[in-house]
């Protein structure tokens, strides 16, 4: 809200009713209209007064002797400033509660992998959920300074990406709502493939002289969705691989611990586990069967837990293929159980939890 106004709120309630009647009707607006607001609690006399008040002060007009008042130019401009503001506040307080999320969830993460592997005495990750045609939830752009624009960008599962977009010349805060209305109104719940070349011709239309930069969101947008690195592999235990005499000589622990450490191969059990788009339980990989080259004399226990909206994660247990596998499948259910029911509820559980995995 314009800080220098100079106006009581009961001045601003006043103009503001004055305006939203005025706009929704085109008449000039009387004290005794005013007076039907039933959160003003004012007599006539008193809005007589107050919009006296404010006519002397330049925010309101009479356009005849007898009529009531319409507001000026400085009236409608105080008006957007204030919208504009409680607006880019909404947009704030939604992206502190979208990053919020995510940090909680990275932490959910970490924390199962951790008190899965202590449970279980084998080596454990879980990875971040990812999905196939995600869609758009939200868009947030804001400058970082005169050449640079950040987009946050949040997508199906609440999955959150920044990108960072150069521009010309700043854009000023009415600017930015301007495209971030645009763009939110527009994009919100489509896919990528959804957004054609007619829909960014559209869009860059009516983004008038800021259509580059339009251009340059969709491209962020792109980027941000198709790219495979986005996902994150939580690990815990790898040490544990030294427990079991099988696996503990020099090289096939070394190979092992690598892979946990640079997490590549990882990332293909993780991608291969979620290509299979019926699996939603729990698959068993004894020795050969395993899709990882480096733990063919392993046992690797997979699961998949599921975000919402086509969002889709990996929890996987690595140990000897003398495992205790009754005791790693109740430990696999029940996690993949827990994290469905805590993304669900928002995570709000999560505290509660994390120390259950039997």
């Amino acid at each position: 809200m314009t800080a220098d106004h100079g106006l009581s709120d009961r001045k601003l309630k006043i103009l503001h009713a004055i305006i939203k009647t005025y706009l929704e009707t085109g008449e000039p607006v009387g004290s005794r209209t005013i007076s039907k607001y039933t959160d003003m609690n004012l007599s006539s006399a008193t809005i007589r007064n107050e919009m006296a008040d404010l006519e002397e002060l330049g925010f309101i007009m009479q356009p005849h002797t007898s009529a009531g008042r319409i507001p000026s130019d400085k009236g409608y401009r105080l008006y957007v400033d204030m919208l504009m503001a409680e607006k880019e506040q909404e947009l704030m307080e939604k992206e502190d509660r979208m990053l919020e999320k995510a940090d909680r969830m990275e932490h959910l993460l970490k924390q199962a992998a951790k008190v899965l592997a202590s449970s279980t005495n084998y080596a454990t990750m879980v990875s971040t959920p990812m999905g196939n045609g995600n869609k758009i939830k939200f868009i947030q752009l804001t400058m970082v300074d005169n050449e640079q624009i950040i987009a946050v960008i949040v997508l199906g599962g609440n999955v959150i990406k920044n990108k960072i977009i150069r521009v010309e010349e700043p854009l000023s805060n009415e600017n930015l709502l301007k495209l971030n209305m645009l763009l939110n109104t527009t994009l919100n719940g489509m896919a990528i493939e959804e957004i054609n070349l007619g829909l960014i011709a559209r869009l860059k239309e009516q983004a008038g002289i800021h259509g580059e930069v339009v251009g340059n969101v969709l491209d962020a947008v792109a980027d941000v969705i198709q790219v495979d690195d986005g996902m994150q592999i939580y690990t815990s235990g790898a040490t544990n691989i030294f427990k079991y005499p099988e696996l503990s000589d020099k090289q096939s622990a070394q190979e092992i611990i690598s892979a946990f450490e640079e997490k590549q191969q990882l990332t293909e059990l993780v991608n291969q586990t979620l290509s299979q788009e019926d699996n939603t339980g729990i698959q068993v990989y004894i020795g050969d069967e395993t899709p990882v080259q480096t733990m063919k004399d392993c046992s690797v226990v997979t699961a998949t837990y599921e975000l919402g909206e086509g969002m889709k994660g990996t929890i996987g247990i690595i140990g000897p293929k003398r495992m205790d596998y009754e005791h790693v499948l109740k430990s696999m259910k029940r996690l993949q159980s827990e994290l469905d029911q805590m993304f669900h509820s928002g995570g709000e559980a999560a505290g509660k939890k994390e120390g259950k995995v039997e």
